[in-house]
């Protein structure tokens, strides 16, 4: 139990302190390189302060009073070269959305065919781990390259001439790393997880509870990054603090529940939003195309993480169980330390965001 306080605490600080992902989108229109990059609020706050109040959001006038500062830091984003020389922006602009992202988009001329060489340069003053999701597309929205990019590899050299027919093996392979890597640091999809095993059940149950889990938000995983269902984040991230809440309770106040497999569908579906909201994040299915294959390798990558977690926590869970009254206790005092995170989550999701 001890152990299960100090992961519960370290989770809770990693969680505040989430490297991050961003998207840059570069599109070739004639003899023009449109850059458009995005980028979580919080990672842009760390190089330039927007919120000056401290209230959260940044507002019109917070926003215009750094706009100079912003618009700098957009040229210093993406190095370009073309064919060996250095392109320069034409211009930057900086907008920000509902959902609290930052974007800028930068224009460069005398780009077309040729060897294009792009490199992520705000990679190297990002937190560790912070990885960007390039693409290169034609006018006509074909897929032309693809990379992920991180501080160790932050640039790539694209033949603009030739066709995308090669980026789907790599693209599959990065996508299911990614959706591996998302599970086992979505701290709190995993809390869901250890809290819906933690009672112990027969291996037909927990069969039937994962599968259940891996059923609901598969689908909303699918639906939304595809735009075909949307849920706000100002509404799917309480929701998944409240689902820890909700089994945590479940488990002090009724051990063992019956059907326990159709809840976890229910709030499955909630996760399966949280999952979308990372390839939404990266621009996947926003056109309309090119999201087949990372969808379906993240969402591959992300069954191999929960299984490989729950194959290393049930063997334990079991041999506890030849316990029963220290099981009891673990079942009891592991539970109420889930609630407590999962509670601590939603205030900072809610009345804290």
């Amino acid at each position: 139990m001890l152990l299960l306080a100090l992961w519960l605490g370290s989770a809770a600080f990693a969680l505040l302190h989430d490297p991050g992902l961003s998207a840059a989108d570069l599109r070739l229109e004639g003899g023009r390189l449109v850059a458009h990059l995005s980028f979580a609020r919080l990672d842009i706050e760390r190089l330039v302060q927007m919120d000056a109040d401290g209230k959260g959001g940044v507002s019109p006038a917070e926003l215009a009073g750094v706009r100079g500062s912003l618009e700098q830091l957009a040229r210093e984003a993406v190095e370009i070269r073309f064919e060996g020389h250095n392109a320069f922006a034409e211009g930057a602009t900086v907008s920000i959305d509902t959902a609290d992202n930052v974007h800028f988009q930068l224009t460069y001329t005398s780009v077309g065919a040729g060897t294009l060489s792009v490199r992520s340069a705000l990679l190297d003053r990002l937190p560790r781990g912070h990885r960007q999701y390039l693409t290169l597309r034609d006018a006509s929205g074909k897929l032309l390259a693809e990379q992920m990019l991180d501080a160790k590899a932050g640039a790539v050299e694209i033949n603009t001439r030739a066709t995308a027919s090669g980026t789907a093996p790599r693209s599959f392979r990065q996508f299911l790393a990614l959706g591996i890597h998302h599970i086992l640091t979505g701290y709190d999809h995993l809390l869901f997880l250890f809290a819906l095993l933690l009672p112990g059940y027969r291996l037909r149950t927990v069969l039937a509870i994962i599968t259940s889990f891996t059923l609901a938000h598969s689908l909303t995983l699918s639906l939304a990054t595809l735009d075909l269902v949307r849920m706000p984040s100002s509404w799917v991230e309480p929701l998944i603090a409240l689902s820890i809440v909700y089994v945590g309770v479940e488990n002090v106040l009724r051990p063992g529940p019956e059907r326990r497999w159709l809840l976890t569908f229910g709030f499955g579906l909630v996760h399966g939003f949280g999952f979308a909201a990372v390839l939404r994040d990266l621009g996947i299915g926003a056109g309309g195309g090119g999201a087949v294959v990372p969808l379906l390798s993240f969402n591959l990558g992300v069954e191999v993480g929960q299984i490989a977690i729950a194959a290393l926590l049930l063997p334990l869970i079991w041999k506890l169980g030849q316990y029963p009254a220290l099981a009891r206790r673990a079942v009891t005092v592991g539970s109420v330390l889930v609630a407590l995170a999962g509670g601590y989550w939603l205030l900072q999701r809610t009345v804290f965001s």
